[in-house]
């Protein structure tokens, strides 16, 4: 669940009082927001603290990074890094509720879609049980071929057409050589239908290379250069798609304009997908949850927000896309971040059946 980027001190580094203080400020703030006093924490049943003691040791948290004070308000807040000290520390983290898990089940696996479908009903749900805007990559997807075909469409450019064996067609446009014969556009596209029936682009890029190279094929020179630069251009898979959905979810409970200006920038870097994909790839490396707090991420500096993410595999452990919930730093982490678990196995699940049932 770690992702620390921060020195900021152990826990086994405070004391029980500054434990005991600590606690209840994150937890007062995670549920209201609001920055918590002196005078506040000493009427708590348990507390039998002076407002004088605690706020000696309000300032002592202050002083080594884990509480903040806005403006001139006498109340606390955690820092990113306190919140991290928190989540990693003292959340005690468990299996979602019953009603959640029914919710995650029965919304992930409720009719007959398309995996896109599938993917965008996933990131609408965690959006709204998690009060947070939902995101969830596609699987990056390997085409098995049928079929090859290089079609003439100007002097000096060629439609390629790759055929999948589940009946889906791609379309690639690539740059010919002037003067390339129609025999050599057959001839290539022969030769790559017979060594790609079955298998992605990716999966056979190397043998077929290699076959090139060795000259154990009967192409011509202008047919081999043709395969060759193909093989060089094409992906061989559909480009990822990033889905989110829920963003009305953070105007929620937004207490003030201050507030309302950082769910504006939210939205800002919401825009920029690229950046998001590359940190929900972040969860490709770890086996599990990984969270990311505010300034822990270039992606979040401008509105501190966090992002609870994991990663979503196939029955053979193969990472294939990520989900997770993006919101304000006060997101209900004892709650979020286990669902954000149980959907990404969810997901994991539902892809294997499909792929079981097409195959």
């Amino acid at each position: 669940m770690s992702d620390k980027t921060h020195t900021a001190p152990s826990l086994m580094e405070l004391d029980e009082r500054s434990r005991v203080i600590f606690r209840e400020i994150v937890e007062s703030y995670l549920k209201t927001g609001d920055p918590v006093g002196s005078r506040t924490l000493s009427r708590r049943q348990g507390l039998d603290l002076s407002p004088a003691s605690i706020r000696n040791t309000m300032s002592d948290l202050a002083a080594i990074g884990l509480l903040t004070s806005p403006h001139q308000s006498a109340g606390r807040l955690p820092t990113h890094a306190g919140l991290r000290l928190f989540v990693d520390g003292l959340l005690q983290v468990g299996e979602p509720a019953a009603e959640d898990r029914n919710e995650i089940e029965a919304r992930v696996a409720s009719s007959q879609r398309t995996m896109k479908d599938a993917l965008a009903d996933a990131s609408s749900m965690l959006a709204g049980l998690a009060g947070g805007a939902g995101l969830v990559t596609s699987p990056s997807r390997e085409l098995a071929l049928k079929h090859v075909e290089f079609v003439p469409v100007s002097a000096n450019e060629t439609l390629v057409i790759l055929v999948g064996e589940d009946g889906s067609v791609e379309n690639r446009m690539m740059v010919s050589p002037d003067g390339l014969l129609a025999s050599t556009l057959i001839e290539a596209g022969n030769y790559l239908s017979t060594r790609l029936k079955g298998r992605s682009l990716k999966s056979a890029a190397e043998d077929i290379r290699a076959e090139l190279a060795d000259r154990r094929n009967a192409l011509d020179e202008a047919a081999s250069a043709l395969v060759e630069q193909g093989l060089a251009e094409w992906s061989g898979g559909q480009e990822r798609a990033l889905i989110i959905r829920g963003q009305a979810q953070l105007l929620n409970n937004v207490a003030a304009a201050e507030d309302l200006e950082r769910i504006r920038l939210l939205f800002d870097e919401l825009e920029r997908k690229e950046g998001l994909i590359a940190l929900l790839d972040k969860a490709r490396e770890a086996d599990g949850v990984r969270l990311f707090i505010g300034a822990e991420n270039p992606l979040f500096s401008l509105s501190g927000s966090s992002m609870i993410v994991a990663p979503y595999m196939d029955s053979e452990r193969r990472i294939i896309g990520a989900l997770g919930v993006i919101g304000p730093t006060r997101l209900n982490y004892a709650r979020v971040i286990p669902m954000v678990d149980y959907t990404a196995r969810a997901v994991g699940q539902l892809l294997d059946n499909s792929r079981n049932q097409t195959g």
